[in-house]
C-alpha cells in the first residue's frame, strides 16, 4: 500500500531501490546534522491558530513569476531520476503538470530538456551548475530557453562537492545505460570510473569553483529567462544577488548535502525576506514534509516551498502515479492546515501564526 503521508515515504521506498541508489538521495555531508536540522526546524515550531473564522472555502492557488499555480509547492530539482523509475524525469513532469505546479528540471537529470519540455503540461524551469567550459554553461541555457523552459535556477552553493560519505562508501556511480544526458553532446555525460563517489569526481572535475556574483550579472544579462539564485542562506549574501540581477532567491542548504553544519534553511527564512524586502519573491526547501510545514514557511515570508526527496520516493514507488499522490497528499494536508489555521487562502497567512 502507499504510505499515508510523507513521512513514511522514505522506508516505503528503501525497500523498491537499491542500497546504493537509497543512500545517493537519502544522504547528506558527512554527519547529516544539516540534514536533520532541516526536518527539526519544522518541528520545533508551533501554530498558534485563529478561531471563529469563517473557512468554508479556502483558496491555495498562488502567482509566481507569472505562472499561475494551484499550490504554493513546487518541485525542486534533483538529480537522476532514473535510478529511481524507468520514466525518471517524464513521469515527474507529468505529474507536476497534472497537479498545477513547477518542476525545477536539474542539471543532472537523466533526460533531456527537450524531451522532459515536450513532456510537460505545467511550467518547467531549468536548474544550472556552471561548468569551467563556459561554452557548455552557455549551450545548457540557450537551450533551455529554446526549449520553453520559463526560468534558471542558478545553484550557488555546489561548485565544490560536498563530502557524501555514504557514496564515497558505495562507490556511487550511474549504471550502463544512463548519463547525465544534457552534457552528453559536450562530451562531459559520463561520470569517471573512480575508487569513491563518480559524481564528486565528475564536480571535481568540470563545475567552476571560480564562480562568483559577476557571473551571476552575466548570466542575468544573457538571457531572457529570469534567473532565481538557489542556496542562499544568509540576508546579506541574497541582496547582493537580487543586486546583481537575480530575479528571485531560493533559501537553500543543498538539503544537507553540502556543508554540515550550515543552518537549516527555516531558520534563516525570515533574514533572507526581510533582506531581500520585496523586490524579489523568496522560495525556500528542505525537511517539508507536512502541510503544517507550508504554512509555517509562507507565514516566515515564502511565497513558495520546494520539495526533492519525497518526490523521488513517490517515484520509485509508483512512477507519475506516485509523483501524483505526494502532490495529493501535500495538497490535501496544506487545504486543512490553513482551515484550522483560520485561513482561508496562502496570501493571508500572518506571521504571528508562528512562533517556537
Amino acid at each position: 500500500m502507499f504510505p499515508s503521508n510523507l513521512l513514511e515515504l522514505d522506508e516505503a521506498a528503501r525497500g523498491k531501490l537499491p542500497s546504493a541508489v537509497h543512500d545517493y538521495y537519502a544522504g547528506g555531508a558527512h554527519d547529516e546534522l544539516t540534514l536533520r536540522e532541516n526536518r527539526a526546524a519544522y518541528e520545533r515550531r508551533r501554530l498558534h491558530y485563529h478561531v471563529l473564522r469563517d473557512v468554508a472555502q479556502r483558496e491555495l492557488s498562488t502567482e509566481l513569476l507569472g505562472s499561475r499555480l494551484a499550490l504554493p509547492v513546487v518541485i525542486a530539482p534533483t538529480a537522476f531520476h532514473r535510478l529511481a523509475h524507468e520514466q525518471g524525469e517524464l513521469a515527474t513532469v507529468r505529474a507536476a503538470g497534472a497537479a498545477g505546479t513547477v518542476m525545477i528540471l536539474s542539471t543532472l537529470a537523466t533526460t533531456s530538456i527537450e524531451d522532459v519540455v515536450t513532456a510537460a503540461t505545467g511550467p518547467v524551469w531549468f536548474q544550472l551548475y556552471v561548468y569551467r567550459d563556459r561554452e557548455a554553461t552557455r549551450s545548457l541555457v540557450q537551450r533551455a530557453e529554446a526549449a520553453g523552459c520559463q526560468a534558471i535556477v542558478l545553484t550557488v552553493d555546489a561548485q565544490l562537492w560536498g563530502v557524501r560519505e555514504r557514496d564515497v562508501r558505495n562507490r556511487f556511480a550511474l549504471p550502463q545505460g544512463l548519463a547525465v544526458e544534457n552534457l552528453v553532446g559536450q562530451g562531459k555525460g559520463a561520470l569517471p570510473p573512480v575508487d569513491g563517489s563518480a559524481l564528486a569526481a565528475y564536480v571535481a572535475q568540470l563545475f567552476d569553483p571560480a564562480l562568483d556574483f559577476e557571473d551571476l550579472e552575466w548570466l542575468a544579462s544573457s538571457t531572457r529567462l529570469p534567473v532565481l539564485v538557489k542556496g542562499v542562506v544568509r540576508g546579506d549574501d541574497a541582496l547582493r544577488a537580487v543586486d546583481h540581477g537575480a530575479a528571485g532567491v531560493v533559501v537553500s542548504n543543498h538539503g544537507g548535502r553540502q556543508l554540515d553544519t550550515a543552518p537549516a534553511t527555516l531558520d534563516v527564512l525570515e533574514e533572507v525576506v526581510q533582506a531581500v524586502g520585496g523586490r524579489a519573491p523568496v522560495l525556500v526547501d528542505g525537511g517539508v514534509r507536512r502541510g503544517t510545514d507550508v504554512v509555517k514557511a509562507i507565514a516566515l515570508g515564502a511565497a513558495a516551498v520546494g520539495i526533492g526527496r519525497p518526490v523521488l520516493w513517490g517515484l520509485a514507488l509508483g512512477g507519475e502515479q506516485g509523483v501524483g499522490r505526494v502532490l495529493a497528499m501535500l495538497r490535501a494536508e496544506l487545504d486543512l492546515a490553513l482551515a484550522l489555521c483560520g485561513a482561508t487562502s496562502v496570501r493571508e497567512v500572518p506571521r504571528n501564526l508562528v512562533r517556537p
